[in-house]
């Protein structure tokens, strides 16, 4: 199969348990699902703009899910989120325009720098959370009140869209690291926002697909590859306290390996 249709009940069922896997491995790894979903569709058969335009079906859902959590908790600031958003819609444009005039080797390319890139980025990451953890606390946060934070938040946010748009991911893999080392907001605080901000950033990038060209985004495939995550990350949550820090690092760092070297070779084949 070259090309996956949005009809193909076939595929569709196919989706839905490697969506439970791709909840457990993000659950467990701690990485969005951006990094996972675009090579599951493309393994099953859509094309490269597919996959990325797909992905982002995927990923509102989920976001959409943990925003709503964060928002019972009355653990969401709204005006970081909109600080973050509205320069990420701008810039979302920017990516899909790129992803959408990429030849399909080199989109697919890059996706697999990004997933080696990741390895970096979220490593950062966890460093952060631990320093934060030893520390006891980051310098504490307040919201952005003068124009140099505003900025920043609003750079981060510009970063984000483009990513969000040319690579099918939510920006999280930068928005988290970056609010804490530049803005030393609390690395869960970062992570509330990154969800909150991602839903509309998503939003956004998926109806500028739909826009340039319709049949690039499977909204079926993409909800139930975004419901099997959901259930699968119920199970992967409760199993990450089972496993050594060092075991998660060791799978996280091989699976994304695996991933970059997967896409290079299918990007190769083209």
């Amino acid at each position: 199969m070259t090309q996956l249709s949005a009809s193909s009940i076939l595929s569709v069922l196919h989706l839905f348990p490697i969506g439970i896997v791709v909840g457990i491995i993000s659950a467990l790894l701690g990485i969005g699902g951006g990094l996972l979903y675009v090579p599951a569709l493309a393994a099953v058969g859509a094309s490269p703009i597919q996959s990325v335009a797909t992905s982002l079906v995927a990923i509102t859902l989920g976001a959409i899910s943990g925003t709503i959590q964060n928002l019972q908790m009355k653990s969401l600031k709204l005006e970081t989120v909109s600080l973050l958003t509205f320069p990420a819609m701008l810039t979302t444009e920017i990516g899909v325009s790129i992803a959408r005039a990429l030849p399909s080797k080199w989109l697919l390319l890059s996706f697999a720098a990004l997933q080696i890139t990741a390895i970096w980025l979220i490593n950062f990451k966890n460093k952060l959370q631990k320093d934060e953890k030893k520390a006891a606390k980051i310098e504490s946060y307040q919201s952005p009140g003068d124009s140099t934070p505003i900025l920043i938040t609003q750079g981060i946010g510009l970063i984000a869209g483009i990513l969000s748009g040319l690579f099918g991911v939510g920006g999280g893999i930068v928005m988290v690291p970056l609010q804490v080392l530049l803005l030393k907001m609390p690395i869960k605080q970062s992570v509330q926002t990154s969800y909150g901000a991602i839903v509309l950033i998503s939003l956004w990038a998926v109806s500028r697909y739909v826009i340039a060209d319709s049949t690039n985004v499977l909204i079926l495939p993409g909800l139930m590859l975004g419901v099997g995550s959901l259930l699968g990350a119920t199970y992967g949550a409760r199993l990450l306290p089972k496993l050594s820090d060092n075991l998660v690092r060791f799978l996280f760092t091989c699976l994304l390996i695996i991933l970059a070297v997967y896409m290079s070779f299918k990007a190769l084949a083209l």
